[in-house]
């Protein structure tokens, strides 16, 4: 790539105000285990669709933008914008549900939040962001900390230097623009919700912590507990302890150079399930610093097309969600949306949900935790992506890091999802391949998948047997028979067939039906219609021998800019089985007819 002056400059600007380019403190897990200031709440903004307050009339970077936040400092002064008398949007939150002429917009939005803060001796402070979309650089008092890219996924800079006792502002600016080599890319079937859509919350730690740790079963064990526990700014030589209170369990370890101490120690513990969704606390300790977590301990395997929890086959009985609140329009955030999704996916009859097309808030994985509900997490590589493209697979790749990072010590995460109906080629096989490696290297106690597409052998022959399959622990694929394909009755004459001894899971099907609007169930968009469809597939389904799995399309109506459709659509996507406003279409009862069944079967 040939240097032009521009990019030498922006690099220089860049340097100059970070340290370095773009660096991101390493992720601190268990934030609610932490000691906390919550920064929610009503934050300035300032909209700026041409990005003013970051580059001059010459597109460079500028010294002086809005991150300075400067004031006049005589009325001669010429400051051409003004933090404290812009308007307020609510943080967590996205900007287009909050505002009517932002629902389409896609560009930047600068955000300001004042604090104070107490500093005290031998501790540091850190800013922790649960998500914000899509890319995000942030500021405390007019010095860079970094940028993040990823709408999805935590991230936090450290402030101690920085920060002072009185008439801190920190901004930051957030630009949802999507870009063809980013990830996800131009074209999804969901909104680009934009802003600090997270939670924002300042974490004190002392000089020494506990920052990262991993604990479950060993792979392929039900009572040996193995992970590591990871201290930062620690030496070696540091004693960790590990206790689990309830279990009369405390055990010590001791960090290497790079504060990095593995741990493994034997144990019989009551083991998590759907039907028996337990925690325990664990505590952990190192000189000043504790933390405690309520984790879940179970074992996963694969044993030719069952899957095995606890030793023993499950049949997934799912759901697919998008993060869409319940209570209001706009992105879901809070524990109270997080509860009445996962509420009624229980009352769906679902012991497992597919959190698509990318990861969710915390307080889904963490209530599925407590309610005893599988969790299929997936980053956003979706579609066609550039495949080809280094930049785009190392931001894959960090998106995926930091998804499981921030939930490798949730019971209820079963399952990784590396992409969505992507084309085969070569090199998007090396791609998900990098991806999939990258997941088990990180994580080696669950299992991996993607949500593929399916071909026809002959028109009636379904084969699943997407070359990726040969590296996925869980074959899984999207369909569409009685929608996009043909019509319902067409499900009728299949038969599926698959080229690996692997479990599979039908991640997708369904159809569009607006709440309330009926006729005949051969009239699509109707609630007739819909539940035809499902009738058809179960029937299907019942069929597939190595079938351990479904999570049909989707819990809830949620907004699409790809569905214009007046009346009917008016830019929501309409498969959900629950409308946007809580009601219950027809083919919710069909589906939990067919899981009731199961649920008899003892599956």
């Amino acid at each position: 790539m040939k240097l032009t002056l521009g990019m030498l400059l922006a690099t220089v600007f860049i340097l100059i105000t970070t340290g370095q380019p773009f660096a991101q403190t390493p992720l601190i897990t268990n934030v609610d285990g932490r000691q906390t200031m919550n920064l929610g709440g009503r934050w300035q903004t300032i909209i700026d669709p041409y990005e003013t307050g970051y580059y001059d009339y010459r597109y460079q970077p500028r010294s002086d933008g809005y991150f300075t936040n400067t004031k006049p400092k005589s009325p001669s002064d010429l400051v051409e914008y003004d933090f404290d008398s812009s308007p307020q949007l609510d943080v967590p939150g996205d900007w287009n549900s909050q505002d009517q002429r932002l629902l389409f917009y896609e560009g930047t939005i600068w955000y300001k939040k004042s604090f104070d803060y107490q500093k005290k001796s031998h501790t540091r402070l850190f800013v922790y962001f649960g998500a914000a979309n899509y890319q995000a650089d942030v500021y405390l008092n007019g010095q860079k900390l970094g940028r993040h890219e990823g709408g999805f996924t935590p991230f936090n800079f450290e402030l101690t230097s920085l920060v002072r006792d009185k008439d801190n502002f920190l901004i930051v600016k957030v630009d949802n623009k999507r870009r063809r080599d980013a990830v996800p890319t131009l074209n999804t079937d969901w909104w680009n919700y934009g802003g600090l859509t997270r939670e924002v919350v300042l974490i004190e730690v002392p000089d020494t912590f506990i920052q990262d740790y991993f604990l479950q079963l060993k792979k392929g064990s039900t009572d040996e507990i193995a992970g590591w526990v990871r201290m930062n700014n620690a030496s070696a030589g540091k004693t960790v302890t590990i206790e689990i209170p309830e279990a009369r369990i405390k055990q010590s370890v001791t960090t290497d150079a790079n504060g990095y101490a593995p741990v493994s120690f034997e144990s019989r513990l009551d083991l998590w399930s759907p039907e028996n969704p337990k925690l325990y606390e664990v505590k952990l300790a190192c000189d000043a610093d504790a933390v405690s977590e309520r984790i879940g301990f179970r074992s996963l395997e694969t044993r030719g097309t069952d899957i095995l929890l606890n030793g023993k086959s499950i049949f997934l009985r799912g759901i697919c969600i998008h993060e869409e609140s319940p209570l209001r329009r706009g992105r879901a955030f809070s524990e109270d949306d997080a509860r009445v999704l996962l509420t009624w996916a229980k009352e769906l009859g679902c012991n497992f949900v597919r959190l698509a097309h990318y990861p969710h808030n915390e307080h889904m994985t963490r209530l599925a935790d407590e309610m005893g509900i599988m969790v299929w997490s997936e980053i956003p590589v979706y579609w066609t992506i550039i495949w080809d493209n280094p930049e785009t697979f190392a931001n894959a790749r960090n998106q995926l890091g930091e998804s499981i990072t921030r939930d490798k010590n949730k019971a209820s995460v079963i399952l990784w999802s590396v992409a969505n109906e992507t084309p085969v080629s070569a090199a998007r096989n090396k791609f998900l391949k990098g991806l999939i490696d990258h997941a088990r290297s990180l994580d080696p106690t669950r299992l991996v998948t993607a949500a593929n597409e399916r071909r026809y052998a002959d028109p009636n022959t379904q084969v699943v047997d997407d070359p990726l399959g040969e590296y996925l622990d869980v074959l899984a694929c999207n369909e569409y028979v009685g929608w996009y394909d043909g019509l319902p009755q067409k499900a009728d004459r299949l038969t599926w067939k698959t080229t690996l001894n692997k479990p599979l899971v039908i991640s997708e099907f369904g159809a569009d039906a607006l709440f309330g609007h009926h006729g005949d169930k051969s009239v699509r968009w109707t609630e007739e219609y819909q539940r035809d469809l499902y009738e058809h597939q179960i029937s299907m389904l019942k069929k597939i021998p190595s079938l351990r799995g479904i999570s049909p399309w989707i819990l809830t109506d949620f907004r699409s800019p790809r569905r214009p459709l007046p009346r009917i659509q008016d830019f929501y996507n309409r498969k959900g089985l629950i409308s946007s406003r809580g009601e219950r279409k027809q083919a919710f009862y069909t589906l939990q007819g067919f899981y009731r069944e199961l649920m008899k079967a003892g599956k």
